[in-house]
């Protein structure tokens, strides 16, 4: 497993889903990881941005991913949404766009060259499933997991490559190494609707609570997903989503990091389960 990593956070990992970055940074040591933090990393558009200016976007990205080259070492996010937007990216980088983009570079001393890869903690947990297995401390025998991917873990296939978007493994391979049980979950794979709760809310609180509903109708302890937007729009909306629905189910909703994190025994306020909006301390 490689063991060093240019850390690309995102934004919402610094304020809204501190949690998430707290959890990461704590799982880290334990599984032989380093993070260095990238020193000057920007937005990477949030997948919005491209549609006002997908030029700037994509300079903006390329800037990202050229910090990481000046590190010598391979990019990892734990946000579903700056994958997407970093490996499309680079996509287009490889395939023709890199010398024009690096003419607007030049003015910032900078030059992207396509040598560092981009990867997320979801696609290195998997790929190294039974080393992280050998580390559990706490295996989870007891906890029930509804697995949401949400749209950016896997979609588009075509951009992202690494899974069936349609019949991805990933993350049930990651939760069973952790010794917890993945419950069937008809929703796993739908949009949480973050991208769209502001022009559109009352069909997105549709969406949070049809998938909080599913999850509770599967008997889950929890709904566990490795975008902290997803996890900030099913936690953070919860209430207010159930409350429109009349529904009672309420299910708590971690970041796969805080997931790992328990099964390695780690503190649940080292996790930031006290930051979690639907109270998760139950499930340390």
């Amino acid at each position: 497993m490689q063991k060093e990593f240019a850390f690309f956070p995102g934004c919402v990992l610094t304020q809204a889903a501190i949690e998430a970055k707290m959890a990461i940074e704590a799982i880290a040591p334990i599984l032989g990881i380093t993070l260095k933090e990238i020193k000057g990393w920007s937005c990477c558009g949030a997948s919005q941005a491209q549609d006002v200016d997908p030029l700037a976007t994509l300079v903006a990205n390329a800037r990202n991913l050229a910090l990481a080259e000046q590190m010598n070492l391979p990019m990892l996010t734990t946000c579903s949404t700056c994958l997407l937007m970093l490996t499309r990216a680079k996509t287009q980088l490889d395939n023709g766009q890199k010398e024009r983009i690096n003419t607007f570079l030049a003015e910032g001393k900078m030059n992207y060259k396509g040598t560092s890869e981009v990867t997320s903690l979801l696609w290195l947990l998997a790929q190294n499933a039974e080393e992280i297995k050998a580390k559990v401390k706490k295996p989870l025998s007891n906890l029930k997991v509804a697995v949401f991917y949400g749209c950016h873990s896997v979609r588009p296939e075509k951009d992202l490559g690494f899974e069936s978007s349609v019949n991805p493994t990933s993350f049930e391979t990651v939760v069973k190494a952790l010794g917890a049980e993945v419950v069937p979950f008809e929703k796993r794979l739908d949009c949480c609707g973050f991208h769209a709760v502001y022009p559109a809310e009352k069909s997105v609180m549709k969406m949070t609570s049809g998938i909080v509903s599913s999850a509770a109708a599967s008997k889950a302890d929890c709904v566990v997903t490795p975008c902290p937007l997803c996890q900030m729009q099913l936690d953070i909306y919860q209430d207010d989503a159930q409350s429109i629905a009349k529904s009672k189910a309420r299910v708590p909703v971690l970041h796969l990091s805080q997931l790992v994190g328990l099964a390695l025994g780690i503190d649940a306020k080292k996790l930031g389960l006290d930051y979690n909006v639907i109270d998760a301390s139950k499930l340390a």
